[in-house]
Parts: structure tokens; C-alpha cells; sequence
């Protein structure tokens, strides 16, 4: 008899395989004593474990597909430097010293100091990386047990259907690598990190389907929608040859999708498109280049401050600008200063940890309140910047804006850059574009006073719906909440492509919305043109913007702007999107 479930869908495509139930050993944390002359080596022990668990994310991260969006990898350096950190790398063997007690029995200790400390906190942001410690930790524990079951090296997941409880980065990464048909978990949301790397691999997928393990047998053949979050066990001949018609649709859809790379980005009724992509690191652009990209709407240049024990210089900041610029080949470069502070921390004895710790790290010393305070940051990245304008277009984009004295600061110290380099006859572009991301409400109420001010605006919906929404959009607890369509979320969209066009500059977008097929063409209906996504998304956003008439849109999207219900603002989105084939 065939058995349905339902979660929800977080990876688009359908996948057929048998089952495979990941029940991983349970981790032993049983405290035991030691012996003043075992210490040294528990400690040792202690010491191969954290070597074994960083080798498992290293294996992880040099197995993630080249094309693969930045995002992949970010999680990954994420756990590593969790493990580099002193909290799991030194205090744990202090406690095993201190207190003889086993490796164990010391790291469990130490999580739950972590969970108290974070708990105390009371908030919701912080409660979020908890999980990244419980996961790190736990893969700790588990190379501690020499018999617990290993994600690496899983050859024979070839094809299957993944059933877990909840998985890390590092198996995501390593179950696409070993070519699984798809994955179910019992935990997590549309916005959790697995959420986030099923979609960015590619590997269709549905989360939150409590106790599916209790219900479905090793073996047995599983059917996955990830667009509907349906699962079927032992499905019938006719529901098998629905799903297989469906994965023959889809291929299809990606040969067809392969046709639009030299087509142009322009709408029904004429109006021109701009898509762009966001990337992190070097390797991306080998993606943005198959897709055609128009260039760079978002460089996040966090990772130049990773995982070192010092700040970047002039010149290697100066050296990867104009790498880049060369392998875009006169397509523009829209370079985001550094975004660092809340999870993006730098390594080693320079870094922001020696800074008091903040209550709330999402709404303290960030972004361009950081590089502000501390000029040693800003002005080797703003040096190297126009350095590199003289090597090909660039657009200069400051995070986190929130007022207009934030404002004039900067463009003060970008004038004091440009007048030093001029008295050093270095050759930079004068009139490199200056912008600002809105992603703060703040910020999007006073659009308008911003774009007197700056040559273009870049909206970046993951800070500015939660923000706006004050929920945390990558926690189980409260994520149903974070709603793109909130009538505030799209007034304050709205508000700074209007004072974008009222001041005649740009406005782009390069939020997870600006790449969401939901919600595309409603932006275009908005008045955006400009949208900026992961590589792997621009053809599927191109194939949806290029059959819509702008001038339609528009009027469908004033009834959804003036619906007074949540359920009456969801009806017109499917009438949006519904028709926009018939524009």
C-alpha cells in the first residue's frame, strides 16, 4: 500500500530511489574519570578528533561542484572556523586537565556553557548559531567514537533517497557529490541552511516531516516532489510513471533554458533587463560566464578576512579586483565592502572577537558601523577598489547603511582616498559609482534623501524582510513568518524603486527574492529592471521576465499592493503568475 507525506518542499525537481535511513550511532557523552597520568593522552585523543572532523569538512569543501553558488562553501568555512575557534579547540582541553574527565564528557560541557550563554542572550539570531555549535560538536564527538557511523565516503548512496533526522552542511555537500536522487529530513524549514544548499546544488528536496523514519523502511522505493513537499512509499506503477514523465519534463526544461543564453533580457513590451550575479569568490564566475551574465550586481568580499590571523592587505585586496575584472572582460563589477560582524567573524589575533560581546550581534557592530570605527579595515579595501577601477568598470556598494550621517562619513573618506592617490599619480576612475544596499527599514523609508546623495541603490531583501519583520529568517522556531509578500515588506520595496526613479539612478536588487520565480515578475510589476541572483538562477529568471508585458503587471500588482488580506494578497500573486504567459 502506498503511503503519502507531506512537508516542505525546499529543492525543486522530482526524484524516484529507495530509501536510505541515515540513524547515526548515539554519541556516548558518559563522563568518566581520569588519572593525572592519562591526561595528556585524553588531551591528544581530543586533539586527532577535531583533526579528524576538520579533515571530514575539508574532503567536504574540496568536493563541491565548481559551478556550485557561493553560498556552498560559505556554510562549510562557517563549521571550520568553528572548530579553529578557541571555545571547542583550547577550553575543552582545559576542562579535561582541570576537571579529569574524558574528551567526552569535557566538549558536552562546554556545549552546554555555549547553549547558556547563548540562551541568556534571549535572542533569536544567536539562538540560530547554536545549531551550527550543536553540529560541529557533534561531529566531533562522533570522531571521538571510533565505531559511529561516518557521513564520507557513502559511495553507495548513489541514487538513493536520503531519510535523516536533520543533516549538516558537509553531508549535503557530500551526499551531492556521491549523486543522491534527493533527501527528506524531519527538521528544518524553508530557509535553513539545508534548505539553502539543496537549492544551491541542485538536489531536490523536502524538510520537516516529523518521525518519516518510523514510517519508512531502508530499501523501500520513495517518490519526492520538492516543489509540492510530497513523498510517496512504494508508490504504484501509474504514480512511477508520473514522476518519470516529470523528470523528462524537466530535462527538457533545462535544454530549453539553454537556448535563451545569447537571447536577450528584454520584456514583452520592450523594457530592457539587466541580470546580473552575486558571487563570493573567484570560482563563480566560471558559472556567471556560462549563463551569460550582465556582470557582477554583488561581489561579497567577506571571505578576503577568513580564516587568518591577519587583515588583508592593499595589494591582495588590489590583486583579486583586477583577477576578477580580467575574467569579466569589461562587464561591470559591483564590489560590496566588507560585511563583517553577526556569523561573519574574522580568524586569529587581529579579529573583532577581542571586542566586547555583543548582546545582538545582527544588530551591533557591523557592516559599514564597523569599518567606520575602524578605519584600518575600510581603507585598504577602498584604496585597493579604485586601484583596480583603472582596470575595468566598478561600482563601489556600502553595507548597512541606516542614516545620512553614515552617508557623508563615507563619501568623505572615499574623496580623502581619491585626493591621496591623485598626490601618488595613481590612475583610478574618478567617476566610479558610489551605492548604497537597503536593507534596513530605516534606509528604505529614507530612499529618497539617500539617492540625492549616491549614484545607485541595491536592495537586499534577506536583511531587509527580517528586519522589517523582526524574525530571524533561518530559524525553525519563527521562519513562517518571514514573508516577502507582508504589505510593510513590499511598501518598502516599492518606496526605494520609486525614489530610484525619481532621481533618475539605478536600483537593483540582489536579495534571495531578486532570483525567486514566485516573485519575479511581481517585482518587475514594481518597477524593478535590475536584479541580481545566484549564477544557476539567471536563466530560469530570464525564461520568466522575457514573456511578461511590464505595463500588465503593473496593473495586477496595485490590486495585490491593495488586497487587505493576506489570503486575498496570495490570490492575486497566483493571478500574476498565472497569466503572465498570456501577457
Amino acid at each position: 500500500m502506498s503511503l503519502m507525506f507531506n512537508g516542505i518542499g525546499v529543492s525543486r525537481g522530482v526524484a524516484v530511489g529507495d530509501a536510505y535511513l541515515l540513524r547515526r550511532n548515539q554519541i556516548d557523552v558518559t563522563s568518566r574519570s581520569l588519572s593525572k597520568k592519562s591526561v595528556p593522552a585524553e588531551v591528544r585523543r581530543y586533539k586527532r578528533a577535531l583533526k579528524a572532523a576538520r579533515v571530514q569538512l575539508l574532503t567536504a569543501r574540496d568536493n563541491i561542484p565548481q559551478d556550485a553558488p557561493s553560498d556552498v562553501s560559505a556554510f562549510i568555512e562557517t563549521h571550520i572556523l568553528m572548530l579553529d575557534d578557541g571555545v571547542l579547540s583550547q577550553r575543552p582541553v582545559e576542562i579535561i586537565k582541570a576537571e579529569l574527565i574524558n574528551a567526552e564528557a569535557a566538549l558536552q560541557q562546554q556545549r552546554e556553557e555555549l547553549i547558556k550563554v547563548f540562551g541568556s542572550m534571549e535572542d533569536v539570531y544567536l539562538a540560530t548559531r547554536i545549531d551550527d555549535v550543536n553540529h560541529v560538536i557533534d561531529s566531533v564527538l562522533r570522531a571521538l567514537d571510533d565505531g559511529a557511523e561516518h557521513v564520507v565516503g557513502s559511495e553507495h548512496w548513489k541514487g538513493q533517497i536520503i531519510v535523516a533526522d536533520d543533516l549538516t552542511p558537509a553531508d549535503t555537500v557530500t551526499m551531492q557529490h556521491h549523486g543522491v536522487a534527493g533527501f527528506i529530513t524531519e527538521t528544518g524549514g524553508q530557509l535553513s541552511h539545508t534548505a539553502i544548499l539543496a537549492r544551491s546544488l541542485g538536489i531536490p528536496a523536502i524538510v520537516g516531516i516529523p518521525n518519516i523514519r518510523r514510517y519508512v523502511k531502508s530499501g523501500e522505493t520513495l517518490t519526492l516532489d520538492g516543489h509540492l513537499g510530497m513523498v510517496l512509499a512504494e508508490p504504484t506503477d501509474d504514480m512511477l510513471a508520473d514522476v518519470k514523465r516529470q523528470q523528462k519534463e524537466t530535462r527538457l526544461r533545462q535544454r530549453e533554458l539553454g537556448k535563451l543564453l545569447d537571447t536577450e533580457a528584454v520584456t514583452i513590451d520592450g523594457v530592457k533587463l539587466t541580470l546580473s550575479a552575486n558571487i563570493d569568490i573567484e570560482e563563480d564566475l566560471k558559472a556567471l560566464k556560462r549563463v551569460n551574465a550582465d556582470g557582477v550586481g554583488l561581489y561579497r568580499t567577506e571571505f578576503l578576512y577568513m580564516n587568518r590571523d591577519t587583515v588583508p592587505t592593499e595589494q591582495e585586496h588590489f590583486k583579486v579586483y583586477t583577477k576578477v575584472l580580467r575574467a569579466l572582460k569589461g562587464d561591470m563589477l559591483t564590489i560590496r565592502t566588507a560585511d563583517l560582524g553577526a556569523d561573519k567573524q574574522m580568524d586569529g589575533a587581529v579579529n573583532m572577537r577581542v571586542r566586547p560581546l555583543a548582546h545582538n550581534p545582527a544588530m551591533g557592530l557591523r557592516g559599514i558601523r564597523l569599518c567606520l570605527s575602524d578605519p584600518t579595515l575600510f581603507l585598504p579595501q577602498l584604496r585597493a577598489i579604485f586601484r583596480a577601477s583603472a582596470r575595468g568598470p566598478i561600482r563601489l556598494l556600502l553595507p548597512m547603511l541606516t542614516n545620512l550621517a553614515e552617508v557623508d562619513q563615507c563619501l568623505k573618506l572615499i574623496e580623502q582616498v581619491k585626493q591621496t592617490l591623485r598626490d601618488e599619480n595613481v590612475d583610478f576612475d574618478e567617476k566610479v559609482p558610489v551605492g548604497a544596499m537597503i536593507e534596513v527599514p530605516a534606509a528604505a523609508i529614507a530612499a529618497e534623501q539617500f539617492a540625492q546623495r549616491l549614484d545607485f541603490l541595491s536592495i537586499g531583501t534577506n536583511d531587509l524582510i527580517q528586519y522589517t519583520l523582526a524574525i530571524d529568517r533561518i530559524d525553525d522556531q519563527v521562519n513562517y513568518l518571514y514573508d516577502p509578500l507582508h504589505p510593510a515588506v513590499l511598501t518598502l520595496i516599492k518606496n526605494t524603486i520609486d525614489a530610484g526613479q525619481k532621481s533618475g539612478i539605478p536600483v537593483a536588487m540582489c536579495g534571495e527574492m531578486a532570483g525567486d520565480s514566485r516573485y519575479v515578475r511581481l517585482l518587475l510589476g514594481l518597477g524593478l529592471t535590475d536584479f541580481s541572483m545566484p549564477p544557476n538562477l539567471i536563466l530560469e529568471t530570464k525564461h520568466t521576465l522575457i514573456s511578461c508585458r511590464r505595463s500588465t503587471l503593473k496593473k495586477q500588482v496595485n490590486a495585490l499592493l491593495n488586497a487587505s488580506t493576506p489570503v486575498e494578497q496570495r490570490a492575486q500573486l497566483d493571478k500574476i503568475n498565472a497569466s503572465a504567459s498570456d501577457n
